[in-house]
């Protein structure tokens, strides 16, 4: 897998594509009206206090864990820029078609916000796949696990979450019973989407985006690459 340049190109159209199940569930998440998730809450906080989009908080937020993943030396791949630069930008798409209205109970809040969690499960199983690396925010938990060994990793997830959300709550970000489904519910689903399309995430090795520069100026992949 993306050893050659065909190859290469066209699982990067596979992560591209991948961004539209994803981003599509990020926004149901986010008109369910009932609170959105912590790194969500964040984006939504920082377009509101710098009059941004929601895209442009997002990119601000993907690109800065980008650099915290390399200063602590935490390979990344062309997908983990792809993630970092086209979902934020494909939510403002989707909110400025204004397929779904905003909800206004939680009676059908609920019930959406779990809807578009699938959807971004079957998005992340549609760009990780194609083994070009995972999101910045994933990369960032993975890093802190390795320099933080004696902490388990779910607790490491939680105290990203925790901290990331009290700053989106701070720069008025929607904060709500939404935001609580998505801590206890995101991770699982995407499991059980996982479990469905027969998908082994922890077997999957990533290329690091170093060697698909490689690939891509040299047509295929050298020895001292593989």
């Amino acid at each position: 897998m993306n050893q050659t340049r065909g190859s290469l190109i066209k699982n990067l159209l596979m992560v591209t594509l991948g961004m539209f199940p994803l981003s599509f569930g990020v926004y149901i998440t986010i008109q369910a009206g009932i609170g959105v998730s912590p790194w969500d809450a964040l984006a939504l906080g920082l377009a509101r206090t710098f009059g941004i989009s929601y895209g442009t908080g997002n990119i601000l937020i993907g690109l800065t864990v980008v650099v915290l993943d390399l200063l602590l030396r935490e390979p990344i791949g062309p997908g983990t820029i792809v993630n970092a630069i086209l979902l934020g930008k494909l939510v403002d798409l989707f909110r400025w078609l204004d397929w779904i209205p905003p909800q206004e109970s939680w009676l059908t809040g609920i019930p959406m916000i779990i809807a578009g969690w699938f959807l971004v499960g079957f998005g992340q199983y549609l760009y990780m796949r194609p083994a070009l690396g995972s999101g910045p925010r994933d990369s960032l938990m993975v890093a802190l696990k390795r320099r933080i060994r004696r902490i388990p990793i779910g607790i490491i997830s939680v105290m990203i979450l925790v901290t990331v959300a009290f700053l989106g709550w701070l720069l008025g970000g929607s904060i709500g019973i939404g935001t609580l489904i998505s801590v206890c519910l995101a991770g699982p689903i995407m499991q059980l989407v996982f479990r469905w399309v027969a998908f082994d995430a922890t077997a999957v090795r990533h290329q690091d985006i170093l060697t698909s520069v490689r690939v891509l100026l040299k047509g295929k992949m050298s020895e001292t690459d593989r």
